[in-house]
């Protein structure tokens, strides 16, 4: 039974159909949000193929804007977003990754709708210190953040600023960590050691996953409040509004690759 087991699984490591994988396109591209609402609209604008449950996970094999696309809700963490993101590219063989929802903001200059692109992504409670590593570096890679893809970042710039025109769109660094930070000493710690424009609990994972696969990827995030607290917002409201129009702008970079 232990070594059926290990077959099935190997096999649909290896694309054998299980999940419909057998005949993938060249490209296709993972889109992941961490909520419901981050990947609703994406359902929905999309023709749905099939749809498979691994990991507890929703993988939504369909075709959006006339490419073929897999949308899935990781759920928070990083733990969930890495195994999400590694299932992408191997099981559902993903060529570019996609990561959209809200963020927390570290940066003054920013207002509450503003965006971020990521231009690279580092974990913010990752500390191996004690035994020699810098603050945030994964151990054995020589790595504190992991570098987004060029390409699918200008893409997110010109998308978002296509169809929320009145939104300012910052490029920087994105800080990840388990964590749901809320305090301004907390920001100010990660900022203190990272520096990065927001904070968020999954697009380091990811950022991670893609870079050991060698799969490009992008994190696009809505920032939901200032990072002294001055504007407060209703989360799960706001959450719901951004997930639209993040879901609008990874339709135009979709329909332009």
């Amino acid at each position: 039974m232990k070594r059926l087991s290990f077959l099935f699984y190997a096999g649909i490591l290896a694309g054998a159909g299980a999940f419909g994988c057998s005949s993938t396109p060249t490209e296709r591209i993972g889109i992941i949000g961490a909520m419901e609402p981050e990947v609703a609209s994406l359902k929905e604008a999309s023709t749905i193929h099939r749809s498979s449950k691994i990991a507890a996970m929703e993988f939504v094999e369909c075709n959006l804007k006339g490419h073929e696309a897999v949308v899935v809700q990781c759920g928070m963490g990083k733990v969930n977003a890495g195994i999400c993101a590694h299932t992408l590219i191997n099981v559902f063989h993903c060529t570019k990754i996609i990561n959209t929802g809200v963020a927390g903001s570290l940066d003054a200059k920013m207002d509450v709708g503003d965006f971020v692109v990521s231009t690279e992504a580092v974990q913010h409670d990752y500390d191996v210190t004690p035994i020699g590593f810098k603050k945030g570096e994964i151990p054995y890679t020589g790595l504190v953040a992991f570098q987004a893809d060029e390409g699918l970042r200008a893409l997110a710039v010109s998308a978002i600023q296509h169809v929320k025109p009145d939104a300012d769109v910052f490029e920087g660094r994105i800080c990840s960590g388990d964590q749901f930070i809320n305090t301004v000493e907390k920001k100010d710690a990660i900022v203190e050691s990272f520096g990065g424009l927001c904070c968020e609990m999954e697009g380091g994972a990811i950022a991670q996953a893609c870079h050991l696969n060698d799969t490009p990827f992008v994190i696009v995030r809505c920032i939901s409040d200032k990072p002294d607290g001055s504007a407060i917002v209703d989360f799960e409201e706001f959450s719901k509004e951004a997930a639209e129009v993040c879901a609008k702008a990874v339709q135009e970079m979709i329909e332009k690759l």
